[in-house]
C-alpha cells in the first residue's frame, strides 16, 4: 500500500516532464533528479520513475527517426526548385517549380512524418496527464509504445 507522500512524489515525477515546454531538456532533467533522490525509498516511486524516463527516451527515439525522414526530404525538395543561376546573377531567390503539381510521393512521406510528430507531442501531453491521475490514485501506469531502456 502506497502512502500519500509516495503517490504525490510519483505524480510529480510524471508532471515534471511537462517542464519541457519551458526549459529545454526539462523532461529529462527533473524526472531524473526526483527519481534518483527517492527511488531507494519506495518501489512505487522507482517503478514510476523508470516508466517516465523510458517513455521520454522512447519519444526522443521516435522523434529522431521522424526527423531523419522528414528534414532531408524537405530540404532536398526546396533546394531542387531553386534556380542557382538566378541567385548568382540577379541576387534574387526564385523557386522555379514549387507548386502543388510538383509535390512527389516522397514529399508526402515527409509531411506524414511531420504530422506524426505533431500527433506524438499531443498524445504525449495527454498521456502524461492521464499517468499523473492514475499515479495519484496509487495505481501503476505503463505508457503505451514504450521501449524499456531502464529496467
Amino acid at each position: 500500500m502506497e502512502t500519500t507522500s509516495e503517490n504525490n512524489t510519483a505524480t510529480f515525477i510524471h508532471l515534471s516532464t511537462l517542464s519541457q515546454y519551458f526549459i529545454p531538456f526539462g523532461n529529462y532533467i527533473f524526472p531524473i533528479l526526483i527519481w534518483s533522490s527517492k527511488k531507494d525509498e519506495s518501489v512505487f516511486i522507482d517503478y514510476n520513475g523508470k516508466q517516465v524516463l523510458n517513455f521520454q527516451l522512447s519519444l526522443l527515439l521516435y522523434s529522431l527517426v521522424l526527423a531523419m525522414i522528414a528534414i532531408p526530404i524537405l530540404i532536398f525538395t526546396v533546394f531542387s526548385t531553386i534556380s542557382f543561376n538566378t541567385i548568382i546573377n540577379e541576387h534574387d531567390l526564385i523557386f522555379n517549380s514549387l507548386s502543388i503539381e510538383n509535390i512527389t510521393g516522397i514529399v508526402i512521406v515527409a509531411l506524414i512524418a511531420i504530422f506524426t510528430f505533431i500527433g506524438l507531442k499531443v498524445a504525449e501531453f495527454f498521456l502524461i496527464i492521464f499517468a499523473a491521475v492514475k499515479t495519484s490514485n496509487g495505481e501503476n501506469y505503463k505508457y503505451p509504445l514504450t521501449i524499456n531502456f531502464i529496467k
